[in-house]
């Protein structure tokens, strides 16, 4: 049964207070409640007692909550919430203030390195002064953009606190502190602990020894988890990826700060209690912040159903637990997308497999079948011809994948999250053999953009009705723009609608 809160929006002060004493997960990081009476901010799922409405000030971000003094529930712990999407900031500042967002979540901004202030570093990459930027973050969000990460920063430091052995000088760099000394301050200034004294206190979700403890990751209902993993299943390439039950095992390759790491993790859902437990071996604890985001990608674990569904629910009734698949590695995404071009999905799989087995380092993990690596970006660029033709691969796809892997290895192709989504889709329709339906749906799934749109899939035209009419893409298109900005969550849910 839904809650009151669900009738009204979510940024009204009494919805929010509705949706706290209903402890609805579906408003999980869409708000933060600040207590005045304990000094003590926490989500809206926590089990701690309502405070009274009086008491009670609400914030649409963590970072907010811990600029007005507040500091994180120990209970529900802030940092197991969904990231908040601002898609409520539709002008020019409000798009900026998004992209800075987007910048500022990846983990390998966080670090403390030398040269230019973090925030002209920032503004360059927007294209504004450092001036502007900070003003623009003012009047959107009431924080600056430091504030933003320091919180971002110290959330994570807490987690791996929490739920990891991690020496604590390992949490520091891991978190982006250059250091343990200004680490130890910026906790203690946020949070009045000493972070070895956090970890002492045997806090909720408390580790044992084994390093593998579960970490634990929040996401917001509805969320069809089995739709999910069945679409991780149907293109799981042997060796390298398996789904068994509620569960998804990997093995992974991690470029962190110049640093390569290999090793495997687990992702099982844990529906009744709306969260992932995440395992990762011992090789991967150290890059575990990175680890962490690239998982909340590869689950689309911050897609907010409330927004979405607000849109598409009344083109897709049916679909309102759907998500958008994303990807561990962005070029391994790029590939299998070039491998899957105009063939069947088990096709595209047998080639990836074929793919894995011949330039893919081997691996051991606590699975027998888990056993490979995606090649690297560096070995596929090396690859010649006729190796890439002895697996089956056409030419013009051997063509796409060398450039492909050269763009990316040589620096001038990046495909993450926080990748600039207009300069990358251009960048990749320039390279041999990928047009815009690759270009759109690499967008849609290692950049993780919500209005990616493939217009000429054959499959989408299936489901929209427009297969064999006169421009079909085009139509396409134009039946697509009431999704906006969430055309990649119609595309999965057209896609789901056919047979």
């Amino acid at each position: 049964m839904h809650s009151m809160a669900s009738d009204i929006p979510a940024d009204d002060d009494e919805a929010r207070y509705l949706a706290l004493k209903a402890r609805d997960a579906r408003f999980d990081g869409r708000f933060f409640t600040g207590v005045t009476s304990t000094g003590i901010y926490c989500r809206p799922v926590c089990a701690v007692r309502t405070p009274r409405r009086e008491n009670c000030r609400f914030f649409a971000l963590a970072a907010q909550a811990e600029s007005a003094g507040f500091r994180p529930c120990l209970r529900c712990r802030p940092e197991l919430a969904p990231q908040a999407l601002v898609w409520s900031l539709q002008d020019a500042s409000g798009i900026l203030v998004r992209q800075a967002l987007r910048l500022l979540d990846a983990p390998e901004a966080w670090s403390e390195p030398g040269g230019a202030p973090l925030v002209a570093r920032l503004a360059a990459r927007l294209g504004i002064s450092d001036r502007h930027l900070r003003r623009i973050f003012e009047a959107a969000l009431g924080i600056s953009p430091l504030q933003y990460l320091q919180t971002r920063r110290l959330l994570t430091a807490k987690q791996l606190l929490t739920d990891t052995r991690l020496p604590v000088t390992q949490v520091a760099l891991a978190s982006g502190f250059a250091s343990v000394r200004r680490f130890n301050a910026a906790f203690g200034a946020h949070y009045g602990l000493n972070p070895t004294r956090l970890r002492g206190q045997g806090v909720a979700n408390q580790v044992t020894q084994d390093s593998t403890h579960p970490v634990r990751l929040g996401y917001r209902p509805p969320f069809d988890v089995q739709a999910l993993l069945n679409f991780f299943a149907a293109r799981r390439i042997q060796g390298l990826e398996e789904v068994e039950g509620l569960a998804l095992r990997r093995t992974v390759q991690l470029n962190s700060s110049g640093t390569m790491s290999t090793g495997w993790l687990e992702a099982r859902f844990d529906p009744a209690r709306v969260q992932l437990l995440l395992q990762v071996s011992d090789e991967l604890q150290g890059a575990l912040p990175q680890v962490i985001a690239r998982v909340r990608a590869l689950l689309d674990l911050d897609a907010d159903p409330a927004a979405i569904n607000a849109v598409l629910h009344p083109f897709f009734p049916q679909g309102d637990g759907l998500r958008v698949p994303g990807a561990l590695d962005g070029f391994e995404l790029a590939v299998r997308a070039v491998l899957g071009q105009q063939i069947t999905v088990a096709a595209a799989r047998t080639l990836a497999e074929r793919l894995v087995v011949q330039f893919g380092a081997p691996i051991a993990t606590p699975w027998p079948g888990l056993d490979r690596l995606f090649p690297t970006p560096a070995a596929l660029a090396a690859a010649d011809g006729d190796a890439l033709g002895r697996l089956g691969i056409v030419r013009q796809r051997q063509a796409a994948i060398v450039a492909l892997a050269r763009a990316v290895d040589g620096g001038q192709l990046h495909l993450h999250a926080s990748a600039d989504v207009d300069a990358t889709v251009a960048t990749l329709r320039q390279l041999p053999g990928i047009g815009n339906w690759t270009a759109q749906y690499i967008a849609m799934r290692a950049l993780r953009w919500p209005d990616a749109f493939p217009a000429g899939d054959v499959a989408l035209h299936k489901a929209l009705g427009v297969q064999g009419r006169p421009q079909p893409a085009r139509m396409a298109t134009d039946a697509a723009q009431a999704w906006r900005p969430w055309r990649s969550y119609g595309v999965i849910r057209a896609w789901s609608s056919l047979p």
